[in-house]
């Protein structure tokens, strides 16, 4: 084998190898998939968003719930008989108020159990399709959050809070138009969140519940920890499946150049103290 071929050689290698990692990691995923299906007798459904990179600028594209999302997942719903229960996995920042609420309603209507499953955080649209769902199993340090509408790169609840603070007149008809839009929009969400906590345990406290995620209680990305969540009265619990977690590792981050998290893999278990032996 001459030089030559040696470089076509690891060249052909090279360029295969981010196709066979990418169908490893396709089949690892549908293996633990249909493990987590078989040992609950449920469907699985995943809505994971990962931050991706292009291949030749390098610059982030950040991906969201979308209405190619909403179709996928309602297609999914279409498939699976009424009675089966579904286990919807989450991994979101959020994303568009229509997506979200095609899903959550969705969710809603689906007669078998429906448990969403929060392993690190579902954001915004994220929370808004978990409130659908009769359980939330979140891990110890998952969170959620509020459910208040954006209007482009402003909350709805601060735009409303400017007329409070200068009289109409001395306002541009801009802000008066996205001020209404502001009042449609948080009213529309928080009939929705009503809607969608409806038959809950919520303790009573739908209203309250409604109120506080969907009006600017606090900023959109303020996290809502279980313990957060369990005292507003959501219906949470924190025994989430090691296959769950497990599944999430086979969605890795597009590799960059250098990493920003590093670890030895394997978990690491605290050495048992020896106890020095007696003396005469």
């Amino acid at each position: 084998m001459t030089i030559g071929d040696l470089f076509w050689f690891f060249f052909v290698i090279s360029a295969l190898q981010p196709v066979i990692t990418k169908r490893l990691l396709e089949y690892s995923r549908q293996r633990m998939i249909s493990k987590i299906e078989h040992d609950r007798g449920s469907r699985v459904i995943l809505l994971v968003h990962r931050q991706e990179t292009m291949n030749f600028l390098g610059f982030p594209v950040y991906r969201y719930i979308d209405v190619d999302d909403s179709e996928e997942v309602l297609r999914a719903i279409h498939m699976t008989d009424r009675e089966v229960p579904i286990d919807l996995i989450l991994h979101t920042p959020g994303g568009l108020v229509l997506a979200a609420l095609q899903i959550a309603k969705a969710i809603k209507k689906h007669k078998g159990k429906v448990t969403a499953f929060v392993p690190h955080y579902a954001m915004s649209g994220g929370t808004l399709i978990s409130l659908a769902a009769a359980e939330i199993v979140m891990s110890e340090h998952a969170v959620l959050g509020p459910v208040d509408p954006q209007l482009g790169k402003f909350p709805a609840a601060s735009i409303l809070k400017v007329l409070g603070k200068k009289p109409p007149k001395d306002m541009e008809d801009e802000t008066l138009i996205m001020a209404d839009q502001a009042e449609k929009a948080i009213f529309q969400v928080r009939e929705s969140v009503k809607d969608l906590l409806q038959g809950k345990p919520t303790n009573g406290k739908v209203d309250e519940l409604a109120r506080l995620l969907s009006e600017g209680t606090w900023t959109h990305d303020f996290p809502i920890t279980f313990e957060t969540a369990k005292a507003l009265g959501l219906p949470v619990s924190s025994n989430i499946p090691d296959d769950v977690l497990k599944l999430m590792s086979f969605y890795p981050q597009p590799t960059r150049t250098q990493p920003t998290v590093e670890y030895l893999p394997g978990p690491r278990t605290r050495k048992p103290e020896t106890v020095p032996a007696a003396t005469g």
